[in-house]
């Protein structure tokens, strides 16, 4: 293998020699442990876990690899965002995240598994969730203005028919 770790960490991860079936368990076995180093993560939101590549990998119990992927996963949602395109085992790398932002990163990822962890209820209340939630869904809404139409009243308030007035 060659390239950087990212580079490698896609090549196995979006693998289409793979086969559909290989690819499904692969992501699969993925997720549940990228759930389980998000309890841990969501268990001391407020602590920035530091280290190289390689000493991630360790603390989490896990494959340079997989720790790659999830570094991958948890970019957009960082304070400060890592150099995941060129790093490699000895580059130090932060896991300081905004909790708002990756909050609504899960939602928008459709990740209900890590948005819907128990951790969650310790950071924030139920109608926070629901806010986030419907924040993070109602950004991609596309919303058309009512139309209006030629026989109802102009909206610049002048009482006339819209065909009559602001519509000519």
């Amino acid at each position: 293998m060659s390239g950087t770790l990212l580079e490698q960490w896609r090549d196995v991860a979006y693998d289409q020699k793979a086969g559909a079936q290989n690819l499904q368990k692969f992501w699969d076995d993925y997720f549940v442990i990228e759930k389980e180093i998000y309890e841990k993560l969501l268990s001391n939101p407020d602590e920035e876990v530091k280290g190289t590549v390689k000493e991630l990998a360790e603390k989490y119990g896990q494959e340079v690899m997989t720790i790659v992927g999830f570094l991958d996963g948890i970019n957009e949602s960082l304070k400060v965002e890592n150099p995941i395109e060129t790093m490699d085992e000895d580059t130090v790398v932060s896991l300081g995240f905004d909790k708002e932002k990756l909050y609504k990163n899960m939602v928008a990822a459709k990740a209900d598994w890590l948005y819907n962890l128990p951790q969650w209820d310790a950071i924030y209340s139920e109608e926070e969730q629901k806010r986030l939630y419907k924040e993070q869904k109602d950004s991609g809404t596309i919303r058309k203005e009512k139309k209006i139409g030629r026989n109802d009243p102009c909206p610049c308030g002048s009482g006339k028919k819209y065909k009559k007035c602001c519509g000519k």
